[in-house]
């Protein structure tokens, strides 16, 4: 099951369980989509921890979050401007 991570390990934007804002690699990297494919994105479309592709991460509906709740923990990449 996917953590859905709460924030963007870029920026530290909040990215809450429905946010079609999200962005995951295949290690469930979180970013938002402005670090990850804006017009002036740093990560370019690649996920700087694994090198990997990203894609949108999916929604998980509002009526299974309790029984499936997502993850509070917070991930900071240190390279990236939170991370400083």
């Amino acid at each position: 099951m996917l953590q859905l991570r709460p924030n963007c390990e870029w920026c530290d934007a909040d990215l809450p369980p429905g946010s079609v804002d999200a962005r995951i690699c295949s290690f469930e990297c979180t970013w938002c989509a402005d670090c990850i494919d804006g017009p002036d994105s740093p990560l370019a479309g690649v996920c700087p921890n694994c090198g990997g592709n990203v894609v949108p991460r999916p929604v998980r509906p509002e009526g299974l979050l309790a029984s499936a709740p997502p993850s509070s923990e917070r991930v900071i990449n240190a390279r990236g401007p939170a991370g400083v």
